[in-house]
């Protein structure tokens, strides 16, 4: 099971999208997330046959699959404001940059409602999607949501947030869902015992296909259950603990399932390898 085990973290793409790879791979990651452009920024210059070439060479080389993208954090679908349009185009260029580079879906926060209401913000999104997914009828890429620790008006914190986009966007093979252990220990749902872990993955699959789930984010919680708080702990140090990593790493339902950290690091990836190395030995020798 341990050679088959999809894990890795989020890797720079400083020095060109290729060196994510390379990362990646002095690491022993066997699944990463990038980003394929600047992701504080909304313009992004177009991909270059010869990136897309490397790039792609590279992946062959080190035998890194999946490699997915993460979307600009400038993307907000479920406010109505200025920046609505924007949001959508931006999606488009990631969905599209992906895809060039054969990359098999991107993640997305869907949002904040910025006061209009939740069930306003979902609409929007819900709305956006369908345009994006029409105006990119020819890619494969598909969009992930994630699901949030519920900071401010973000959508995406409750699973019936998760089940309104997964029942009401038109075409459901271009959807998926990346479930983040800090976010849904910071959105009130518990999985710190084993006991609490399944109750939890019970009702997520109560709202949601597991066919759906396509990625997890790894990282612990600085803060208490239910903080509504976004803040990323290394594994084990946290607030959520080590018997939720070893469930989730174990259940049979998720091997086949890439799964990354998104944890504090500096450049020479020392927590990651600490933060690896802590996972891999939860994972029962079969």
């Amino acid at each position: 099971m341990e050679n088959t085990l999809l894990l890795g973290a989020h890797m720079s793409i400083e020095g060109g999208l290729h060196r994510a790879l390379e990362r990646g791979h002095s690491i022993g990651c066997t699944t990463i997330q990038i980003f394929t452009r600047n992701n504080a920024r909304w313009a992004a210059r177009d991909l270059m046959e010869e990136e897309i070439r490397q790039f792609q060479m590279i992946r062959a080389q080190h035998s890194i699959h999946p490699v997915f993208a993460h979307c600009s954090y400038l993307i907000n679908l479920a406010a109505g404001n200025e920046f609505y349009e924007k949001s959508i185009a931006g999606l488009i260029t990631e969905v599209l940059r992906a895809d060039s580079l054969g990359l098999p879906f991107v993640v997305l926060h869907p949002g904040a409602h910025m006061g209009l209401g939740e069930e306003e913000g979902l609409i929007h999104v819900v709305a956006a999607i369908n345009q994006v997914i029409e105006a990119t009828s020819n890619a494969k890429c598909k969009i992930v949501i994630e699901n949030t620790a519920g900071q401010g008006s973000c959508v995406g914190c409750k699973f019936e947030h998760l089940a309104y986009l997964w029942n009401h966007v038109t075409n459901q093979s271009r959807l998926g869902f990346c479930i983040d252990t800090c976010h849904l220990f910071a959105a009130g749902y518990d999985i710190r015992t084993e006991k609490a872990y399944a109750n939890t993955i019970k009702k997520l699959l109560n709202h949601v296909p597991l066919s759906s789930i396509l990625a997890f984010h790894l990282n612990d919680s600085k803060k208490e259950l239910g903080s509504r708080v976004d803040r990323h702990e290394h594994i084990g140090k946290g607030q959520i603990g080590r018997i939720a990593f070893r469930c989730l790493l174990n259940d049979p339902r998720f091997v086949s399932v890439p799964k990354v950290l998104e944890t504090p690091k500096g450049k020479d990836l020392a927590e990651d390898v600490v933060n690896l190395k802590c996972l891999r030995r939860m994972v029962k020798k079969s």
